[in-house]
């Protein structure tokens, strides 16, 4: 609800302007964790499943899940540019959210990082913190940016058809950003001038917040529920530009990374064309974790049940259909189609991993010490079982890839605490995880 146990996580804006702000931890401790390597992860979402075609249509080979399991695995031809990284890379199968199953479908989405309860959500409460927000928790004082949050969209759409899955500690979706060039500029232009712009922007909009939090009473009584949830999502938004305020004054005086932008469009949108936007959109998150100024990354490819401008994404590939309307063909030219588009997501994540497999680190690429996620909140046709997921890179996080491992009925939840213990937070659980997979990618969990 609105109410005023918000005005208090304004206070910290007192005095902003003025405050005396210590080095950050990195610095402050020298050397020796300077030094250190950092570990970075990165999930990213494609809406309404993969393409797993009906036998009956003898195209088995468009299938995004790999037809043989264990290491003599063959790529399908809607995931084949991703076998240059076969060694980097692994496919899981029969992984699910048990609470997915009985929640609306459509939710997906809102619970792929998450695993929450939200078809039985406790009062006053909808959501869980994500797994890429339990990461930056444990890393944010070591970089310029506590996370980066992006989506297709923007914002955080609605309940059930949302625009973003990253949630906080309290549940509370974090709006996303999705235009390259205002990701660049948040990014790298930490400038002093920049800065005062953005804290005064900040104070203002809390100042007019704050006023309207002044006859919350009123307001509660005069507002309807749907109203009451908008207005909890902008304190959440601002709550979340504050933090990256407060993270980046710290950081100002050290300088950044000496890096090459010139292969970056940042005038690419996603009103134009789909490579040439997922292209830059990834070149900018490999730009941020190789200059360390992140180290969680949430990046939302596509919204479920035909929501938002990604849906027309494969009718200007060429493939005749909307997204959502190719997730639920049945026929052969259909199901097809829908690999297709598949084999395109396919072609920018292979681009992703040579990114991140160019930049180097003191022990390794960039790709060695990330952990990438890359999956779906559904198989095919809004089934929220057998998940598709990729998980690559992070093999000096004691990763061993080259398979495809298979375990029907497991948690999701587990391959989430799979990946924390890898980057050495050792959480005892993650949502409703029965225990780390065993037997698995994961040799140092």
């Amino acid at each position: 609800m609105v109410s005023s146990i918000r005005l208090d996580r304004r206070a910290v804006l007192k005095g902003l302007a003025g405050v005396s702000l210590s080095l950050p931890l990195l610095e402050a401790m020298g050397k020796e964790v300077a030094e250190k390597t950092p570990r970075r992860f990165c999930a990213m979402y494609t809406a309404n499943g993969m393409s797993l075609p009906n036998p009956s249509h003898g195209i088995d080979d468009w299938s995004w899940f790999p037809k043989q399991e264990g290491r003599d695995f063959e790529f399908g031809k809607s995931t084949e540019p991703l076998s240059p990284f076969r060694g980097k890379l692994s496919f899981l199968g029969g992984l699910h959210h048990p609470n997915g199953t009985k929640a609306d479908p459509h939710l997906c989405s809102d619970m792929w990082l998450t695993g929450a309860p939200l078809h039985n959500p406790k009062p006053g409460t909808f959501n869980s913190v994500a797994l890429d927000q339990v990461v930056a928790q444990h890393t944010k004082q070591y970089c310029r940016q506590p996370s980066l949050v992006l989506s297709i969209d923007a914002g955080v759409g609605f309940l059930s058809r949302t625009g973003t899955i990253s949630y906080n500690l309290e549940g509370k979706p974090i709006p996303a950003e999705n235009n390259p060039r205002r990701v660049f500029d948040r990014l790298f232009r930490g400038d002093r001038s920049s800065l005062a712009l953005q804290r005064e922007q900040l104070k203002r909009r809390i100042k007019l917040v704050d006023a309207v939090l002044d006859n919350a009473k009123l307001l509660e009584k005069q507002l309807g529920q749907s109203d009451r949830e908008k207005m909890d999502q902008y304190l959440t938004s601002l709550d979340e530009i504050e933090a990256r305020l407060i993270a980046s004054e710290k950081w100002i005086d050290i300088p950044l990374k000496a890096q090459d932008f010139s292969h970056l469009n940042l005038e690419a949108n996603s009103e134009g064309e789909p490579h040439e936007y997922y292209r830059n959109m990834f070149d900018l998150i490999a730009l941020a974790f190789d200059a360390d100024i992140t180290r969680s990354v949430a990046f939302m490819l596509n919204r479920e049940d035909g929501m938002g401008v990604s849906d027309t994404f494969p009718v200007k590939l060429g493939l005749n259909r909307t997204h959502h309307s190719l997730s639920h063909a049945d026929d052969k030219d259909g199901q097809l189609a829908f690999a297709k588009y598949d084999l395109f997501l396919s072609q920018q994540l292979a681009h992703f991993l040579g990114q991140l497999q160019q930049y180097q680190d003191v022990d390794g690429s960039v790709l060695d010490n990330t952990i990438v996620l890359f999956g779906s909140g559904a198989s095919t046709t809004h089934n929220p079982t057998n998940l598709p997921t990729l998980i690559a890179g992070g093999s000096n996080m004691g990763l061993q890839h080259g398979t495809h491992w298979r375990k029907p009925n497991t948690p999701l939840s587990n391959l989430y605490l799979s990946i924390l213990h890898s980057m050495k937070i050792e959480e005892n659980s993650f949502s409703d995880s029965t225990g780390v997979l065993q037997d698995s990618i994961f040799t140092k969990v």
